[in-house]
């Protein structure tokens, strides 16, 4: 057998850069390149190899573990979970910086390859800079804390295991059932050992990703679950639009006479204004989608986690008859909620589904249903409208912000967001017409990824204006990427709302009868001890402009569209930063969210509190 005598770490490089994927016929790279943050525990190793190979795989510079973890799955998210990046980090705190962004990977179900450095295989200089040592035992590092948020983790101990530890984290990044983080740690000696590796092993590879169908009776029992319901709805996530689906959704809902709501990761998956299209639903809904849910008589799960803000706490379906079928590729979301489960790929199994329903025959109103949909779409149409509108004489708001760069932005460009109160007033407010219009990081709700998931989201596709909208709180938590944008060349739009600290959890904790405590960006009054001063003044614009971007800042509507249409004409990244009034929200629509309040205080606001949230949780209800 022909051999190749390399590094491990020389390995590594050369084997992924030979590998593809494929899906209905089309083929592509999987990894798009490697991000890295050097030092002793890799500048040697993986460092030496994507020097040496460095027209094999492009290396990028980033200027945080954990924010280059969330780039690259911004970039996965838009590419379909098709491709994705590698990140590499030394030991130590380069380490386990990754591991909020791991965690948040395997929580949205979205593939990225970890590559950290970790301490001597061979023990020899132990303990080694940064290395956090235990009594008990010397096989642990602080890389073990990469195994609860990874869906696949191995230590390579030898470069010889790399011939197995490779291909396994490649299936597993590339099944849309099993993907999320896959961590290889590298003990920093172990990358620079050599090895003969077969020639074999670095040849092109590709990796066909499925379209599974479910068990054929379980798709006719679905089907005549669908053709006898009268109150019908749909709930669409984030694997509708990673399976392509949503013009097969579109034909389903259509053809069936099936409203579709959506989550904040499958938001967008069929246009805003189409007629079955009763937009988002849950604790972050609004009255279409949520007042049907109330008395839906069975609910269809496509491509959805399920977590609590879409189900409300799993109080949003009030019919007692009520039933559930699931479709997704993955078997623990497809039973939840004690769903029928279709474990297949969205699309094959909705285009199989809708004709397997026609041919059942449908009995329901179909006519009626649809007037009352539409009935329902008008009212709450003019709801958003109505949070959207100028007001001028009034001091500016989050909801018009959002309003105002919905107007500028165009149908096929994206807006990017995640965590804090930004995330479910564009829920509610923004007007999709693109699956890829639409990148809200909910499902671990972590700040931060904004900008850094803006680069992902714009290397992904450089064709579109990308928007990051992001709070203050969660831009002085993670801005750094604007160097990797300027230092790059590339382009976003940054629109930074300042509301004076995180009024997203201040709002809740008022709202569940506690003062105002700890949100608010405040200096500390000496007279009570309590950060109850007045507001920290922070420039921001300056902040920005030191980093390499230009920013613009605007007081008022007026001023922010004109600031907008300078960011669109620039060439680099722009900030446009804009205050809004923190006590102006964007109200609930009839949906709920479990957050427990204190069972005994003695504030009487927090008792009154308790008193409703045990009236609200008696609303909720098991479903198997």
């Amino acid at each position: 057998m022909a051999t190749i005598r390399v590094t491990a770490a020389q390995a590594i490089v050369r084997y992924l850069s030979a590998q593809y994927t494929s899906r209905d016929g089309v083929e592509q790279p999987l990894f798009a390149g490697m991000f890295g943050i050097f030092g002793h525990g890799n500048v040697t190793g993986i460092g030496q190899a994507l020097e040496e190979y460095k027209d094999l795989l492009t290396y990028y510079r980033p200027q945080n573990e954990q924010a280059m973890v969330h780039t690259a799955v911004a970039y996965a998210k838009m590419k379909n979970r098709l491709q994705t990046f590698a990140c590499t980090t030394s030991v130590g705190p380069g380490a386990t910086n990754m591991v909020t962004g791991a965690a948040l990977a395997t929580v949205n179900r979205l593939p990225v390859l970890l590559l950290p450095g970790d301490i001597f295989a061979n023990r020899r200089p132990h303990p080694v800079l940064q290395q956090l040592e235990q009594p008990y035992s010397q096989d642990i590092s602080v890389n073990d804390a990469f195994r609860s948020v990874s869906r696949y983790f191995d230590r390579v101990y030898r470069p010889e295991q790399l011939l197995s530890s490779l291909p396994e984290a490649m299936r597993v990044l590339t099944d849309p059932a099993e993907t999320g983080a896959v961590t290889l740690a590298m003990p920093e000696d172990v990358q620079t050992e050599a090895y003969d590796f077969p020639e074999e092993f670095f040849a092109k590879r590709v990796w066909y990703v499925r379209r599974p169908l479910p068990d054929a009776d379980a798709l006719a029992e679905a089907a005549r679950l669908i053709a006898s319901a009268e109150r019908p709805l749909v709930i669409s996530g984030g694997g509708t639009i990673y399976s392509d689906a949503s013009e097969a959704l579109d034909d389903f809902s259509k053809a069936l006479g099936v409203p579709v709501s959506e989550t904040q990761a499958g938001k967008g998956v069929i246009p805003w204004d189409e007629p079955w299209n009763v937009g988002p639903i849950g604790g972050n809904g609004g009255i279409a989608a949520n007042r049907l849910a109330n008395d839906a008589d069975l609910v269809i799960a496509v491509g959805t986690r399920l977590g609590d803000f879409a189900t409300s706490s799993k109080s949003a379906f009030q019919n007692p008859k009520v039933r559930f079928v699931g479709i997704n590729v993955t078997g623990m979301d497809a039973y939840k909620m004690g769903a029928l489960s279709l474990m297949g790929d969205a699309r094959a199994t909705l285009q199989a589904l809708q004709e397997l329903v026609l041919e059942e025959g449908i009995d329901r109103d179909v006519t009626a249903y649809g007037q009352e949909i539409a009935s329902l779409k008008q009212e709450w149409d003019a709801l958003v409208g109505d949070q959207r509108a100028l007001n001028l004489a009034a001091e500016t708001t989050q909801a018009q912000i959002i309003g105002l760069v919905n107007e500028a932005a165009g149908p096929q460009d994206t807006v990017v967001c995640a965590a804090g109160g930004m995330p479910g007033d564009l829920l509610k407010l923004w007007r999709t017409e693109d699956p890829k219009g639409y990148h809200v990081e909910y499902g671990f709700s972590c700040m931060g990824y904004e900008i850094a998931g803006g680069l992902g989201v714009k290397m992904a596709a450089p064709e579109r204006e990308v928007f990051v909208m992001v709070g203050d709180g969660s831009y002085l938590m993670l801005h750094t990427e604007i160097v990797t944008a300027v230092q790059e060349g590339i382009k976003l739009i940054i629109v930074l709302v300042d509301n004076g600290g995180f009024q997203c959890i201040r709002g809740l904790q008022m709202a569940s009868g506690s003062p105002s405590f700890g949100n608010e960006l405040r200096f500390r009054d000496e007279a009570t001890d309590t950060l109850t001063g007045p507001y920290v003044p922070v420039d921001f614009v300056k902040n920005a402009e030191s980093l390499g971007a230009r920013a613009i800042a605007a007081n008022g509507p007026d001023e922010f569209r004109q600031a907008l249409e300078e960011a669109k004409a620039e060439t680099r990244t722009t900030m446009v930063y804009v205050q809004v009034n923190p006590d102006e929200r964007v109200p609930n629509y009839e949906g709920w969210w479990d957050v427990p309040i204190a069972e005994v205080s003695e504030e009487a606001s927090v008792n009154a509190k308790r008193a409703q949230y045990e009236d609200d949780i008696r609303k909720q209800r098991w479903f198997g």
